[in-house]
């Protein structure tokens, strides 16, 4: 009985007025704190930066109160200048705060090197199929030297010059083969 008298006293409804404003003016100063420190209706819109030189990009997003981190080379692509920006993270056109950070990724100065591997011996479908699985070309010369087996592959040139097991050369760098005559001398 003593416990609905105190629920129908002054006292407990004065304190749960206070309790109701007191949370109400919490969550009111809680929302404009956080709208004002986390920079709540400001956005930015991301520029474009494909194709764009490293130095070009910072001087742009500096610009914009932006901020930018390279994460990554992809492979190189010959449609993009060197060193310039292939893919970046938020897309172009997207809207961000000040701040915020721009992901890039560039195109390297060149393709990656690539080891010769040892064909010495493998037929010419198997050195030109392995060659190009690899990511080199396959010239049109082929050069022919005396050799008891025929399309056999005994080296392979590149610019002229013989190259051999374990050297690198770039992807996408055009080789010749040295090939058995098939002479039996």
């Amino acid at each position: 009985m003593k416990i609905f008298q105190f629920l129908k006293s002054k006292t407990f409804l004065k304190q749960i007025i206070i309790a109701i404003i007191g949370l109400l003016l919490f969550v009111f100063l809680l929302q404009w704190w956080l709208g004002y420190t986390t920079n709540h209706n400001q956005k930015i819109q991301v520029p474009n930066l494909q194709k764009m030189s490293v130095e070009d990009v910072q001087r742009q997003l500096e610009e914009l109160n932006l901020d930018f981190k390279v994460i990554d080379s992809a492979n190189y692509n010959p449609e993009f200048p060197k060193k310039s920006v292939i893919e970046q993270n938020p897309e172009a056109g997207d809207f961000v705060k000040e701040k915020r950070k721009i992901y890039l990724t560039l195109n390297p100065s060149k393709y990656r090197d690539v080891v010769i591997p040892d064909l010495n011996g493998k037929t010419k479908r198997q050195a030109i199929t392995h060659l190009r699985s690899i990511g080199f070309l396959i010239g049109e010369k082929f050069t022919y030297v005396p050799d008891i087996g025929k399309d056999v592959v005994r080296g392979l040139k590149y610019k002229g010059k013989q190259v051999g097991l374990g050297d690198k050369l770039a992807k996408k760098s055009v080789l010749n083969l040295i090939l058995g005559d098939g002479s039996k001398n």
